[in-house]
């Protein structure tokens, strides 16, 4: 499952059944579980562990030192889960050690070309990040976000579950759960209605979402007395107690 042009350090762990392709480069401290494809071309540094079932294109550099000036060699990772999609030529970095130590991208994500994920960014799962995406270091990236793409997600931002971004949105604050947000700076326009239908949101769940954005960004409250109406008028949905929650947590604060 090795071609006779891949370089594979002798301390690298590899499932048997990975398979790595003509011209790849596995470094010492990398780990590979059953079921990946490495595909050409592919230079894998660092200590990364990378999951089960990957698919892996040609042209991607994983697990490489921080692009930035701090890190002075320290043992920082970066750690992929399980079947992952990641199209040519991404830049996954490790993390650093000023923050967590480590660089996350969860399960089940699709991964568009040329989309860089710098140091300390944690991605959940079943995201997809169009051609282009980038994450500033500190980023973090909730289940199920889609972003356009050439998005820009600045340093330290939070973007939340179902949450959607437009091609070549620059975004400086964070992003609530379900809010789409367009344009440079990304400014709220709506909640992603289309992505809650495609994920089996029935009509009144989408219904109540859209309730608490139109209180949070169109009624004329304050934003905290916009929050504690929310709080005050569903104090048991789920869907709008995560919204309030998000808000209430955010250290960047939320798009405007």
């Amino acid at each position: 499952m090795i071609h006779p042009t891949a370089i594979i350090d002798p301390k690298a762990e590899l499932a048997d059944d990975v398979e790595v392709s003509a011209y790849s480069i596995i470094g010492a401290n990398v780990t590979i579980d059953a079921g990946t494809w490495i595909g050409p071309h592919v230079v894998i540094q660092g200590r990364t562990h990378i999951g089960k079932d990957n698919q892996i294109y040609q042209f991607n550099s994983i697990g490489e030192v921080p692009q930035d000036k701090k890190y002075q060699g320290e043992d920082t990772s970066f750690i992929m889960g399980d079947r992952n999609v990641i199209r040519e030529y991404c830049t996954f970095n490790r993390g650093t050690a000023q923050d967590i130590g480590k660089t996350v991208l969860g399960d089940d994500n699709w991964i568009m070309a040329y989309v860089h994920l710098a140091h300390d960014c944690i991605v959940g799962n079943n995201t997809i990040f169009a051609n282009g995406a980038t994450l500033a270091g500190h980023v973090t990236i909730d289940d199920y976000v889609i972003l356009g793409g050439f998005s820009l997600i600045h340093q330290f931002c939070h973007i939340g579950q179902y949450a959607f971004t437009g091609m070549g949105t620059a975004v400086a604050r964070d992003v609530p759960p379900y809010v789409m947000t367009y344009g440079e700076p990304g400014v709220p326009r709506g909640i992603n209605r289309e992505g809650l239908k495609r994920h089996s949101f029935s009509s009144d769940r989408i219904k109540r979402i859209k309730d608490a954005y139109r209180i949070v960004y169109r009624s004329k409250l304050s934003y905290k007395d916009a929050l504690a109406k929310l709080h005050t008028e569903y104090p048991n949905d789920k869907d709008v107690q995560l919204f309030i929650d998000f808000c209430k947590n955010s250290k960047r604060g939320i798009i405007r």
